[in-house]
């Protein structure tokens, strides 16, 4: 089934290691969510035959809607979709803003799912990244959260950054265990340019990443969360058996999928869909009538390098078989070719027709990808 992603461009403030797409400003809140149902209505045709089995409320911070405008979207979402009976349906969230009052207000709606960003446990670390929410709130909420009745949460850690000591990680997966949460994700910190950290450490007044100590605490998280009884299925992203995230392992599978809101993507299997990432030119164009998107129709090379890409990064990884059916035999023949170094290494592993990343190998996976995919000039 298809799933739509809904992004909410707002955040109370600036982390500094966060480079997507939000303003601080929350004065267009009203507009932008008319403007965000005006385009699910424009677009409705693009999944009109397809079942909605997924929506997901990235950003940003959608937990700083307001409960009146998640219904507001809602009802334009039910009345031009059809959505499954047992669709997820996520709303990624902050700390902070699940108070009480606020969670009540989202069981009403058809809310299933929260991801809330935790980071840390810590409340140094919390300060450090800027984040809104102190350490006491990053529990409060989980807790608040399972006896409202949300049970399928998921909760976002980050590792490598410099004051994370290799016990203060361990303690935040423990911690993160003992919820018992069906699913945690947990990203290496990356420093991505025009970001604050970014700044810092040109500046001289941040450490730099230590790529080492990053791989180290990779491999411990992975060893704990399998011993806690969680799956790792991707790269990123681990839950307990059978509780995998269903909308984003639908972007792993590649199956289709409509973006809405400032810098969303859109894919239909075929071709993406961008949203410009502004929000002042995002309102201006919706006003006007105007989709503001950019449309990028992928050739075969495209659709196979991304299906390398995603697959590469899961438990079930790539299907030489799907390579054979979707691309052709000379693309199974040259990835049968590209595999062998990272064989012999003992990164990758070769088995019923399949392709999975070993332990070393998640270590390398975009490294290996990377080496795997082709362009046109590989087939002259």
């Amino acid at each position: 089934m298809s799933g739509i992603y809904i992004h909410i461009p707002f955040c109370k403030k600036a982390c500094t290691y966060c480079d997507f797409h939000f303003s601080t400003s929350l004065k267009y809140v009203d507009e932008m969510t008319d403007a965000i149902c005006t385009e699910i209505i424009k677009k409705k045709d693009r999944v009109a035959e397809h079942q909605i089995g997924s929506i997901y409320f990235g950003g940003g911070t959608p937990s700083v809607l307001p409960a009146a405008a998640f219904e507001k979207i809602f009802n334009t979402l039910t009345k031009h979709f059809s959505i499954a009976s047992d669709a997820e349906i996520t709303i990624e969230a902050n700390p902070d803003d699940l108070d009480a009052k606020k969670i009540k207000e989202l069981r009403q709606l058809p809310v299933n799912r929260f991801s809330i960003g935790i980071q840390s446990f810590f409340e140094e670390d919390l300060i450090w990244m800027n984040r809104a929410h102190n350490a006491q709130e990053a529990e409060d909420c989980i807790k608040r959260s399972q006896d409202a009745g949300f049970e399928n949460l998921s909760i976002d850690l980050i590792y490598g950054y410099p004051l994370l000591t290799d016990q203060k990680w361990l303690s935040n997966i423990n911690k993160a265990i003992e919820f018992q949460t069906p699913h945690i994700s947990a990203y290496s910190l990356t420093v991505e340019p025009r970001t604050a950290l970014a700044s810092a450490i040109k500046r001289g007044k941040q450490t730099p990443v230590n790529e080492e100590q990053s791989a180290e605490q990779f491999i411990t998280l992975i060893d704990k969360l399998k011993e806690g009884g969680f799956e790792h299925y991707e790269i990123s992203n681990f839950s307990k058996p059978g509780q995998y995230a269903v909308h984003n392992t639908n972007y792993w599978r590649g199956i289709p999928y409509m973006g809405i809101g400032p810098s969303a993507h859109g894919f239909d299997g075929h071709t993406r869909y961008l949203n410009v990432a502004n929000n002042a030119a995002y309102l201006s164009d919706i006003r006007e009538g105007r989709l503001p998107e950019t449309i990028e129709t992928l050739d075969l090379y495209d659709r196979f390098n991304e299906y390398i890409m995603t697959s590469l990064r899961t438990m079930w990884g790539t299907s030489l078989d799907k390579i054979n059916s979707d691309f052709g035999k000379a693309f199974q023949t040259d990835t049968l070719k590209s595999i062998k170094p990272f064989i012999e290494r003992q990164w990758l592993i070769h088995e019923n027709n399949h392709l999975t990343l070993t332990l070393d190998g998640k270590l390398f996976a975009d490294h290996i990808a990377s080496e795997l995919f082709l362009i046109p000039e590989d087939h002259r």
